[in-house]
């Protein structure tokens, strides 16, 4: 199979490729990715000079190269590519507009023309809005966006499971709960919170820090969409959810006890707009029809995580120095 991944240079689209390559010997990848601020092609240097990967810079809403790239050979797609923080669509929205809505359009409208045999819309529990303190989302859950990041996402989700029903496009939607693992960018809780606290630097918590998500391994995330690609039915939605919900106070003791660190680095912040409470997802359908079930415990994950942060001190010291400091102040405040 020769394979269309875009985004795949962010967090979850290049632990996808890595897991795929590593598992599938047969597997060819094209990733697209325009290498904005969260693309970084030093996530692939284990793959880089691989003859079955080959990487091409570009953005998912230039129609002409999409249709170029979709006409040599590919087999299938899929799309990570987005505007994906919920803080940045708060403060300029415009950008999650264009990639997450017309980039999707623009692929889907290719893969259409060029008879792409599976395409998988990689997608977020968020479009579901918040939960009260019990329940869960299930794959038949209202839609319910709060945010311009979810509003989008949800957006592009409706685009794709329309071109299934009106154009028989193969289509088929996954929705995630959090990720974590090697490569996320730090402005998301916990690469944000491991790295400041290596550097003793606050970490600056929303609100009462009670907000709930549940909380998935990049590497189990890569092996459901895996099984969605290769064995999803069209037109199609799967829950993906690694069963470990946590509070984000949780997350932030226990990342300060795994590295020996005070709580007197908590910075309790002003919440943002729009904060929902609680994701908790319901993952029976993809673990019944499937056959996939999340391999992380969350203690071994985080100690994994945290180690990985630890060793990896070159990768992310890069990203937040220089003029990342300025878009953290403008996030949190002050936290010097």
């Amino acid at each position: 199979m020769k394979l269309l991944v875009t985004g795949g240079a962010g967090f979850i689209g290049s632990n996808f490729i890595l897991y795929l390559l590593e598992q599938d010997g047969d597997i060819e990848i094209v990733n697209l990715d325009d290498l904005t601020y969260a693309g970084n092609l030093a996530n692939l240097k284990a793959v880089e000079e691989s003859p079955r990967y080959r990487f091409v810079k570009g953005d998912i809403a230039d129609a002409a190269l999409v249709g170029e790239l979709m006409a040599d050979g590919i087999d299938a797609v899929v799309n990570f590519a987005a505007e994906s923080h919920v803080d940045r669509s708060i403060i300029d929205p415009d950008a999650f507009i264009r990639t997450n809505i017309l980039g999707t359009h623009v692929l889907l409208d290719a893969a259409r023309k060029n008879d792409i045999s599976r395409f998988v819309q990689i997608s977020t529990d968020e479009v579901y809005g918040s939960l009260g303190p019990t329940g869960y989302f299930t794959e038949d859950t209202p839609l319910d966006p709060t945010s311009p990041y979810s509003a989008s996402k949800t957006s592009a989700d409706l685009l794709a499971l329309a071109c299934f029903k009106t154009f028989g496009l193969p289509v088929m939607v996954t929705r995630c709960s959090n990720n974590y693992g090697p490569y996320q960018f730090p402005e998301k809780l916990i690469p944000l919170f491991i790295t400041n606290a290596l550097e003793d630097k606050p970490l600056p918590l929303y609100g009462d820090g009670k907000n709930v998500r549940d909380w998935l391994h990049a590497r189990d995330h890569a092996a459901a969409i895996e099984a969605v690609l290769k064995t999803g039915v069209p037109g199609e939605v799967y829950n993906i959810g690694g069963n470990n919900e946590r509070t984000n106070l949780e997350i932030t003791e226990a990342i300060l006890s795994a590295l020996d660190k005070p709580k007197d680095l908590i910075r309790f912040v002003t919440d943002r707009p729009g904060h929902d409470r609680r994701y908790a997802i319901d993952s029976s359908k993809i673990q019944e029809e499937l056959g996939w079930d999340p391999s992380y415990t969350f203690d071994r994950a985080m100690e994994e995580t945290v180690a990985w942060y630890i060793e990896n001190r070159w990768w992310w010291e890069e990203i937040k120095s220089g003029r990342y400091q300025e878009y953290y102040k403008n996030l949190y405040g002050d936290l010097s």
